[in-house]
């Protein structure tokens, strides 16, 4: 019997150790999402059509700020072709997440709420809020607390928005933000008296509004930034990937602090409205997310 139990240990052991060698095999054969993008030669990645950050012109062709960024760091990371989809703003990191996409770009804001979810890049920008309104600006809104202190005033934001967090800490009651699943849908709200205002980040804002060519409709010039538990908002926008994906992440670092330094992260920004005020300087994707 004993000798029994001694080779019965014996076989145990040595199928415990074939299953470690099996089980490391295989962790050491995945491929990562980079490697295979390269290998494939295509990427997969979600945008919202928002412009400036990531749209759709006329003839089909992605384009933006965020997408152009990523267009170039992507190729200088072998990835050849980069294959968008479009869908809403609030679905982005759910599609992430759920593989539908690669990796996001969408003027998304990095902040510790979605740090838990995803692994976000270095920002590309960094930028303010704005509001839109009718012309003359018949209810005097100048800040998102005139908003909260006019019980009849109505603004329409883009669902999963950073500004509606800002605009429920600003004191705007829940039916006063009127959520549309994208800024054109905005811009209409506006247009159609449902709301007597719009927001978004100041370039995305003035993009619309050139894109609209509305008199009717106004920015208002010196809109008051909101400060938001003791601190003025100022928004940081990035690329998000998957949270196993940390070695695409830090390649893309690597290759966005050389568009960084060599002045062309600036010229591409420009092509979009965006100024050198508006560069990220020295911030990290780890310090906004309070790591």
């Amino acid at each position: 019997m004993e000798r029994l139990c001694v080779f019965l240990k014996k076989v145990v052991v040595l199928m415990l150790s074939l299953i470690m060698v099996v089980s490391l095999a295989a962790c050491g054969d995945k491929e990562s999402t980079l490697d295979r993008a390269v290998k494939q030669g295509y990427i997969t990645v979600g945008f919202a059509n928002e412009k400036p950050y990531a749209y759709k012109e006329a003839n089909g062709e992605l384009t933006g700020e965020a997408v152009e960024i990523a267009r170039v760091v992507l190729e200088r990371l072998g990835i050849k072709e980069m294959r968008g989809e479009l869908t809403e703003f609030g679905s982005l990191v759910a599609g992430l997440q759920a593989d539908r996409f690669d990796l996001i770009t969408a003027g998304m804001f990095i902040n510790p709420e979605r740090c838990s979810a995803v692994l976000f890049a270095d920002p590309e920008y960094s930028i303010g809020e704005a509001i839109a309104v009718k012309q003359g600006n018949p209810l005097g809104l100048g800040s998102y607390a005139d908003i909260a202190e006019n019980d009849q005033a109505k603004i329409a934001v883009m669902t999963g928005a950073v500004e509606i967090g800002y605009m429920e800490k600003s004191g705007i009651p829940s039916d006063q933000i009127i959520q549309v699943p994208d800024q054109a849908s905005a811009i209409s709200a506006l247009q159609a008296d449902r709301v007597h205002a719009i927001t978004m980040t100041g370039p995305s804002l003035q993009a619309m509004l050139d894109s609209a060519h509305d008199e009717k409709i106004e920015r208002v010039a010196d809109f008051e930034q909101p400060v938001i538990d003791g601190e003025s908002v100022r928004g940081y926008g990035a690329t998000a990937f998957r949270k196993a994906d940390a070695e695409f992440q830090e390649a893309y670092n690597k290759e966005l602090q050389k568009l960084k330094d060599s002045g062309e992260l600036l010229e591409i920004l420009q092509t979009f409205g965006f100024t050198e005020a508006e560069l990220p300087g020295d911030m990290t994707a780890a310090a906004l997310c309070g790591e």
